[in-house]
């Protein structure tokens, strides 16, 4: 074997505190060889990095996307390997295979890298994650805000103290609250321990789009955020979520790649002269998703340029602003369209959102991003 031109494929299995490692040569009727378990420490990388080094100095890796994240990936790179993180429901599997290891998982990355069959993944650099996080930390303060509520409202209907407003958690709302009296000491104890929790959770949120306000001022992908807030239904939130988890939206090369990467387009199972179309694929980043979709209940009203969206348009080129107008006006008409035809809203929607991805595209091309 010459070190100077074969090509190894390394499978890395990763695991919070082991890595299997194998390695599969060049040609294709070689045989893959699996080179144990290592730990997660630099000096055990540095190992394993060295055991293949003695057999070639080419050479190329891959492991699954997971919770274990990216620094496996970067920290190769520093290093000078390429490296491919790579989608785990995309990996091709026999399905008369029933025994699973990790050097066995380690062994068939390397050999499905060496035929060609894997599809990579995205990977943020460091100040993309960073933004993604915080967006991330909102959505769940928000779910544990919503429960905190949830929690304070089954507790008053238990005790059949009911409001009579209209609005929840309005200030008319928070003021009866203050007037809420409990049968025993207990249970006023409780019910106020209630609307701490909702209290300290609604100052969380209010902290962490502070923080995200003042992060996104100084990222390089700001000129986007801006001008995709010139849709209607996309305000600074929606606009921060999207951009952090689909990254540069330049790499597609069309809107439909777009499209199937938010999982919005529809499932298909044909054969022969049958064809049968399915509900959305929902595969893909689902936090993009779902803020598309919110967005898009907008679209039900008639288009209309509101005063906080002028604000917002006065920011961005006659270009994006031409391109958010058309939208509404297409997407508007679209959806009383579709509404009136006897379409489930709830369908409805999701093609609004489906189109809406499409226009997102049109911007992002539309604007230079900083230090590109």
């Amino acid at each position: 074997m010459k070190k100077s031109t074969t090509k190894l494929f390394i499978g890395l299995d990763v695991h919070k505190d082991s890595i299997a490692v194998a390695y599969a040569p060049e040609p294709r009727g070689a045989e893959i060889i699996s080179l144990g378990s290592f730990g997660t420490r630099p000096c055990d990388i540095d190992k394993f990095l060295k055991k293949l080094l003695a057999h070639s100095c080419n050479l190329l890796f891959t492991y699954e996307a997971g919770p274990c994240g990216y620094w496996l990936y970067r920290l190769l790179t520093k290093k000078g390997y390429p490296c491919l993180v790579v989608a785990p429901s995309l990996i091709p599997k026999r399905p008369g295979d029933r025994v699973k290891t990790d050097r066995r998982d380690a062994i068939m990355l390397a050999r499905t890298l060496r035929a060609g069959d894997l599809t990579t993944v995205y990977v943020p650099n460091v100040q993309d994650e960073a933004i993604r996080d915080l967006t991330r930390s909102r959505e769940d303060a928000k779910r544990d805000l919503r429960a905190a509520k949830h929690r304070l409202k089954s507790f008053l209907l238990r005790q059949d103290i009911r409001y009579e407003g209209k609005a929840n958690w309005s200030l008319k709302h928070l003021r009866w609250l203050a007037t809420v009296t409990c049968e025993t000491s207990a249970q006023q104890f409780v019910f106020q321990e209630y609307v701490h929790a909702i209290t300290e959770r609604n100052e969380r949120v209010e902290r962490i789009e502070a923080e995200l306000l003042a992060q996104v001022d100084s990222w390089r992908l700001k000129p986007v955020v801006t001008a995709i807030q010139a849709m209607r239904g996309i305000q600074f939130i929606t606009a921060a979520t999207l951009i952090s988890e689909l990254g540069d939206i330049t790499r597609f090369d069309n809107p439909k790649q777009l499209m199937a990467f938010l999982g919005l387009t529809s499932s298909e199972h044909s054969s022969g002269n049958k064809r049968k179309r399915g509900g959305i694929t929902k595969t893909g980043n689902s936090h993009a998703r779902r803020a598309l979709v919110e967005g898009a209940w907008s679209y039900r009203f008639p288009a209309k340029i509101s005063r906080q969206l002028q604000c917002r348009l006065e920011l961005v080129p006659k270009e994006i602003q031409a391109i958010s107008w058309k939208a509404q006006v297409r997407l508007c008409k679209r959806f009383y369209r579709l509404t009136t035809s006897g379409k489930h809203r709830n369908k409805v929607v999701v093609a609004i959102a489906r189109e809406m991805a499409a226009f997102v595209w049109a911007i992002a091309m539309q604007t230079p991003i900083k230090g590109v």
